[in-house]
């Protein structure tokens, strides 16, 4: 029988002969001949000389078919005959191969690679061709595939089976560390074969795919050693990753339908089984990328970049995400477990990988609105993992780059703010996460704020001492940064490093933040951030670090003020406290007496408001200010109201910086204050709001004093003048447009309302019927309609591109702030006399000091006549009142004579 061999290969070499010969040479030779043959003798006498020609006939075939299909119908039935005879020759093709893959597999012991070579390398070849086929039938055979569907079909069938007997083979085939470069190769062919078949059966058959690439990555790790250096590691984690991607975005789609049926109760319908298969094989192609990415993790430092993109694109369809979709809880659960759990374990592979942190750690990294959060979280997600780490992943992460030479990388906490940052949609809303667990306490949901705060605080406790410089640089770099809710992020981070530390060094940290704050110009958002910082961080010093701050900063020199300035009294040691007390009421008596002698010149205005700045702070701290400290202060107060004229308020900045304190500060001395002062304060406000010349914080300034104004009576001889006066302010300031000052208004008026005597200033408040049913809408808690859902998230997003352009526009500046003292003072020291005289009218001057008089007399006069107190008069009263006859007269003739 062997002696008809050759002529049988011949024939099939023959061009001059049919398909249909062909297969019948090939069906003899695979039947007759074949098992006769040696498996010496296999791969050289057969498998080299048939197989070629096998697939040049295959490839021929698909060729005639593509050729032809484009007039196959039902009515053409020669050429759906010829089409079905190729699909058939096809088939029977596959068979034939079956049958020599069969025969290789019936030998006793597994032959050698090198043996039969050509095998598996022609039959993939074919297999590829034939997935393609039918992957693209319904494309090639356009709506006429009913024609030929029963023999793709069977071919697919047959195919499958050829494949499945194929790995079976491969599987047994042994290849040992001495392997030839050949059987080297062969082997990485057949992996990379494999690869391409993925590819094409990918939505073909979820079986068939599955249990290809779960033999592809066995037999890569089967024979590491030997192929890791030669296998396309790229192109393998890449389309993980694409199938990862896809069969994650399928379950979700699966998901939605099942929601939107109805069907989520129900585990027997087909959606729900459909999305079980997919999610099972979405866990499948994570957990197979975590275990590739960790036996050849030092051969895909090129794809760490690929890998970061997964990690957000997966955790964007989770909540919080406000890009994630709403899905059944159960679906949700079972999706999670899929997808997001392996993400954890994803990480911890990736983490030693420089290339990775180069990539996540990215200056200047700019990604998608949907991957700002998820870039948060994964930094977040790093934090925790660091603290099993050895010390060279930490200096990985932690340090940032350390050279020019190297790929810039920000330090890990520096990103971290800098991503948080950038979630100023998720911090609006706001998104919640799961809480901590503790014991004894269910778990609830917490801001993103909160989330962060916990973690980097978690970090911190567990961070090497070594690495503690570069956390401190991050945190002054942040706090002196322009978006104010990452600067809170790191005052709460900063404040529990210094609880955590030892005392020496919250020591050595409220030193360098009182340096900083000294270092500030005024009425920059710098100082803001570092002034809320220093009155949190006194709070934790040791008494007798206190003492050393005030040794340190004492109060009594001028520039120290804007220190104390932002320092709570109440936060002191006794001690402490009363030394800073009294030096800064000395002070601003100092600065009053000073400015006062001086000539009230408007070049010393700026050193009086910084005592004002530093009296406020002291007295706000404190529930009921001493005695001297009272008095003093409500001297000063009384002074400088009588210094305030509307007109060189509106004209100067600095006065009306001036006034603000003004405010604010009677608001807290109000009880102490004479009737006269406080009509003199109204009075000053309702000029400068009738001439629309008042700033925002002049505004909540006038607010606050306004609602303290309800703690005191007004006796009835002024109420004329301060009631009606306090209630025409009220009502102007509750029709503020500005959401702000509006609830602020609101909130004074209730505030006011609430402990007043005088209920007349109430309803003469509310004249306006808009005005009232605000007022009342605000007093009985009712909630304004609520704002679309899609309207606010837009809304939001405009708001947070807004902001962000504010903050980088004065982060670029090299002055963040306007200083109006300096732009007065830099041309001229001092204004010139001209200038000078135009701060006031003689008029005005008149008009103010008569105010005070009439004022103080008539309320003589009330006492006098018992309607305010039925006591009788003093005895010196008549001899008092005389001088201020003598007093009048002279002024009367000495405006007589002028």
């Amino acid at each position: 029988m062997c002696l008809f061999f050759p002529d049988c290969l011949n024939s099939l070499h023959n061009e001059s002969e049919s398909w249909d010969d062909h297969i019948r040479i090939l069906k003899i030779i695979t039947e007759m001949f074949l098992p006769h043959i040696s498996l010496s003798e296999l791969e050289k006498e057969c498998f080299s000389k048939i197989l070629p020609k096998v697939a040049a006939m295959f490839d021929s075939m698909i060729k005639e078919i593509l050729a032809q299909v484009g007039g196959l119908s039902s009515q053409n039935t020669e050429l759906c005959a010829l089409l079905r005879n190729i699909l058939q020759a096809m088939v029977q093709t596959i068979d034939a191969l079956s049958t020599c893959v069969r025969h290789v597999c019936s030998f006793e012991e597994a032959p050698d690679l090198a043996a039969v070579r050509s095998l598996p390398a022609y039959v993939l070849r074919i297999l590829k061709e034939t997935f393609r086929h039918c992957k693209e039938s319904e494309v090639v055979y356009c709506g006429r595939l009913s024609l030929v569907a029963d023999l793709l079909q069977g071919l697919f069938k047959d195919a499958y089976t050829l494949q499945k007997g194929l790995l079976e083979l491969l599987e047994k085939m042994p290849l040992n560390s001495s392997a030839s470069e050949e059987e080297i190769s062969d082997i990485v062919t057949v992996i990379h074969s494999l690869l391409d078949i993925c590819f094409i059966i990918s939505n073909l058959d979820m079986a068939l795919h599955a249990n290809t690439w779960k033999f592809l990555i066995r037999q890569s790790l089967k024979y590491q050693s030997l192929v890791e250096e030669h296998l396309h590691h790229g192109d393998i984690t890449s389309s993980l990753c694409d199938n990862l991607v896809t069969s994650f975005h399928s379950c979700i789609e699966l998901a939605e339908q099942i929601k939107h049926a109805g069907l989520q109760d129900s585990i027997q319908n087909t959606e729900y089984k459909l999305f079980q298969k997919t999610a099972k094989m979405c866990r499948f192609f994570a957990n197979t990328l975590v275990h590739y990415i960790k036996e050849f993790k030092f051969f895909l430092t090129k794809c760490c970049s690929c890998f970061h993109q997964l990690y957000l694109q997966v955790i964007s369809k989770f909540p919080p995400s406000l890009h994630a979709t709403a899905l059944p809880s159960g679906l949700s659960e079972e999706l999670k477990a899929a997808a997001l759990v392996p993400m954890d374990a994803l990480l911890l592979q990736l983490l030693p990988l420089r290339t990775f942190a180069e990539a996540v750690l990215q200056q200047d990294q700019r990604l998608s609105p949907e991957h700002e959060l998820p870039q948060c979280l994964l930094l977040v997600n790093v934090l925790d993992q660091l603290a099993s780490q050895p010390e060279e992943v930490l200096q990985l992460w932690y340090a940032g780059s350390q050279f020019p030479e190297e790929t810039p990388r920000l330090p890990l906490f520096r990103a971290l703010f800098t991503s948080f940052r950038r979630c100023h949609t998720e911090r609006s809303v706001p998104v919640l996460l799961p809480g901590v667990m503790m014991k004894g306490q269910a778990q609830v949901q917490i801001t993103l704020h909160h989330h962060v705060c916990v973690h980097l605080c978690a970090s911190v406790a567990t961070l090497p001492s070594a690495y503690l410089p570069t956390l401190e640089h991050c945190l002054i770099a942040v706090v002196l940064g322009a978006d104010t809710p990452t600067a809170l992020l790191a005052a709460d981070v900063w404040g529990f490093t210094a609880r955590y530390g030892t005392a020496e060094l919250c020591f050595h940290h409220v030193l360098l933040i009182a340096q900083l704050v000294k270092a500030c110009a005024a009425e920059c958002y710098q100082l803001l951030h570092l002034g809320l910082l220093l009155k949190r961080m006194v709070f934790l010093m040791t008494p007798n670090h206190q003492m050393e701050l005030v040794s340190c900063y004492p109060p009594s020199e001028v520039e120290n003020l804007q220190v104390w300035q932002h320092v709570l009294l109440r936060a002191l040691s006794q001690d402490a406290r009363r030394r800073v007390e009294k030096d800064v009421v000395s002070m601003s008596d100092k600065a009053l007496s000073d400015w006062q002698g001086d000539g009230h010149k408007l070049g010393g205005v700026k050193k009086l408001n910084e005592a004002l700045l530093s009296l406020l702070a002291v007295v706000r701290g404190q529930s009921s200010p001493e005695e001297p400290c009272a008095s003093t202060a409500v001297k000063t107060i009384t002074q400088l109201w009588s210094r305030m004229c509307p007109d060189q308020v509106r004209s100067h900045h600095v006065l009306r910086r001036t006034l603000q304190l003004l405010l604010s500060l009677s608001a807290v001395f109000v009880k102490d204050m004479e009737q006269q002062v406080i009509f003199q304060a109204l009075s000053c406000v309702d000029t400068l709001l009738s001439q629309q010349c008042a700033e925002p914080e002049l505004l909540l300034a006038a607010l606050e004093f306004l609602s303290s104004l309800g703690k005191i009576f007004i006796p009835p001889e002024n109420q004329s003048q301060i009631v009606a006066r306090l209630s025409s302010l009220f009502g102007v300031l509750l029709k503020e447009r500005s959401w702000l000052l509006h609830q602020h208004a609101l909130e004074a008026f209730s505030q006011f309302a609430e402990v007043t005597n005088h209920e007349e200033v109430i309803s003469q408040s509310l004249c306006d019927e808009e005005t009232k049913t605000k007022v009342v809408a605000y007093l009985s808690k009712t909630v304004n309609a609520a704002e679309e859902v899609e309207l606010r998230l837009q809304r939001i997003k405009q708001e947070a591109a807004l902001i962000e352009e504010h903050s980088e526009k004065l982060e670029n500046q090299k002055e963040s702030v306007l200083k109006e003292e300096v732009e007065i003072t830099a041309a001229d020291p001092e204004p010139c006399p001209k200038r000078a005289r135009q701060e006031t009218s003689a008029e005005e001057e008149y008009s103010r000091y008569l105010q005070t008089a009439e004022g103080a007399l008539k309320a003589i006069q009330a006492l006098a006549e018992g309607k305010t107190n039925p006591a009788a008069a003093p005895p010196w009263l008549q001899s008092r009142l005389q001088e201020l006859q003598n007093i009048i007269d002279h002024i009367s003739k000495a405006r007589h004579k002028s």
